[in-house]
């Protein structure tokens, strides 16, 4: 267990089941995959509506839970994460979004040479594995499978119907040359199944001599030579047992767990070290800082038919029947993800790009992952694309089983605040045009009558939640709050990179698992062509 490894990644989430993959495949290197889950037994992992089930499972995600936010109504804001093999892959919504173009060539605006979109798209493509075959766009020769929904609701059309009513155009490829319009969005599942990070890229590379995984290992640091880090201590079966790295460590745990673990060992802000009990060893103010994430605000709707997944979940025979379907066909209720159809629009004119997304969903309930409502109901969700609120991860005790505290200061800025009514109008919009009229019968949410700007953004305040797509709190860059370079190595710390959502300098446009995977696959190249 304590023999040297070339390569140890911490975290076999999205990037890090990328990793695995990529480093073990000459047989020339030795890796070592650290997961603080347990393996992706659970059946409802592997069936796609399953991520209700699991978002706020007791052992398989992390239930992490914000401070009260100052900005949205004092309330402690849910942030599951995956804590299995796969990650969050294993739990989320299987939405396949990569965001816009001009995401990452603001990346490389931002200094970071080799992140421009001309330069992400070959990573992007040489993981998929698109259902509707190669284009500029997409790639057929990945292990990612990539397809698209198998049933096409009523509701789904005539949502898409009621957006270009409103003037936003059918978008069939949310993933090509633009991202502007609806249509429907495209999954992670292979043959009805889904294709987590696990499935796709890590348990076929299991079978190499030269990669081990361990499960149910928690990691409480790094290891340290002064400023070099030769390994990593992790608790397992009760025991605290050290790693080897004769090359690299390379942190794959989430925009929560990346910063927590280099706090716990040292790497941070002093002055929040000092306060939770640690002794700094190398001050980096960036750890922890620049975290963002996707706001969601839901409207739900009362429908004028019995046509709703609340209406087939309602009966014995309902479920019966959504069963069988699933069983004999791979199709039906089981095979959804979280948001069928979608938009991505522009709340004002003269914005040059989408600044909102909407995900579309035939079922409604109080919460994600809760019961459904006892009436026919549906659900059109939004959420700002670029919020301009930025918050934290700290931790506030040496203690690595402690949650950290996590503020995302959710609508602290002036623009989100306006962007978040602009949505819920702009929402309002296409759900009133008239394919979508004659489908709803009463707005149970936010309700008609809440019209004033002040009424929408107090709503928003207190009913809005996370989408679950935390990122940058380990930055990417060349500033004074950056914690990696541009090759991802760790500011002022050698044998050490991130590879997760955390680099991400800004927040993209979209759904956050596939650019996680894309940074895998930017890693694996980096360390791949270091001497």
């Amino acid at each position: 267990m304590q023999a040297d490894w070339d390569y140890i990644i911490i975290g076999a989430g999205s990037a890090g089941c990328v990793l695995a993959d990529r480093l073990s495949a000459s047989g020339r290197h030795r890796v070592l995959v650290l997961e603080a889950g347990p393996m992706d037994r659970n059946p409802w992992i592997h069936i796609p509506v399953g991520y209700a089930k699991l978002i706020f499972h007791p052992t398989l995600s992390w239930g992490y839970r914000t401070e009260p936010e100052p900005h949205a109504g004092h309330r402690r804001i849910a942030w599951p994460r995956g804590r299995v093999v796969g990650g969050s892959s294993s739990i989320n919504g299987l939405i396949y979004i990569r965001g816009q173009q001009a995401d990452y060539d603001h990346w490389r605006q931002l200094g970071n040479e080799g992140w421009s979109f001309a330069d992400v798209l070959p990573l992007f493509r040489r993981s998929e594995a698109q259902a509707r075959g190669a284009d500029e766009y997409h790639g057929t020769e990945g292990p990612l499978s990539v397809s698209d929904l198998v049933d096409r609701h009523p509701l789904c059309e005539a949502f898409i119907a009621a957006a270009a009513e409103s003037g936003i155009p059918p978008n069939p490829d949310f993933n090509g040359a633009r991202q502007e319009g609806a249509g429907y969005y495209q999954l992670t599942t292979r043959n009805g199944l889904r294709c987590s990070a696990a499935k796709a890229f890590l348990k076929p590379a299991l079978r190499r001599a030269n990669l081990r995984l361990i499960t149910q290992a928690s990691v409480q640091r790094l290891d340290l030579d002064g400023k070099r880090v030769t390994g990593v201590t992790a608790q397992i079966g009760g025991r605290s047992v050290s790693f080897r790295a004769a090359r690299e460590v390379i942190l794959a745990a989430g925009a929560i767990n990346s910063p927590q673990i280099l706090q716990l060992s040292g790497i941070g802000p002093a002055e929040v070290l000092r306060g939770a009990g640690i002794e700094p060893l190398h001050d980096l103010p960036g750890v922890g800082e620049n975290l963002q994430d996707h706001y969601q605000v839901r409207s739900v709707m009362q429908c004028t038919r019995p046509i709703t997944l609340n209406d087939q979940m309602a009966s014995i025979a309902g479920r019966v029947r959504i069963g069988i379907d699933y069983l004999l066909h791979r199709r039906g209720a089981l095979t959804i993800s979280a948001g069928q159809a979608g938009v991505f629009a522009r709340t004002r004119p003269e914005l040059e790009n989408p600044d909102i997304q909407i995900h579309f969903m035939t079922l409604s309930t109080d919460q994600p992952g809760k019961s459904l409502h006892d009436f026919s109901g549906f659900t059109s969700s939004v959420c700002q694309l670029r919020p301009e609120s930025r918050g934290n991860v700290r931790i506030d005790r040496p203690d690595p089983a402690a949650h950290p505290r996590i503020v995302a200061n959710y609508l602290s800025a002036e623009a989100d605040r306006r962007t978040a009514v602009e949505a819920i109008r702009l929402n309002r919009r296409i759900l009133s045009a008239p394919s979508m009229a004659q489908l709803v019968a009463e707005e149970r949410m936010p309700g008609a009558d809440l019209r004033s700007d002040d009424e929408l953004l107090e709503f928003a305040r207190q009913h809005g939640g996370s989408i679950f797509h935390p990122v940058g709190t380990c930055k990417m860059g060349i500033d004074p709050l950056a914690v990696v370079d541009p090759q991802l190595r760790v500011h002022g710390i050698a044998g050490l990179r991130v590879a997760d959502a955390s680099i991400m300098p800004t927040l993209v446009s979209g759904n956050t698992n596939a650019p996680a995977i894309m940074i895998g696959e930017k890693c694996a190249d980096l360390l791949l062509a270091a001497p």
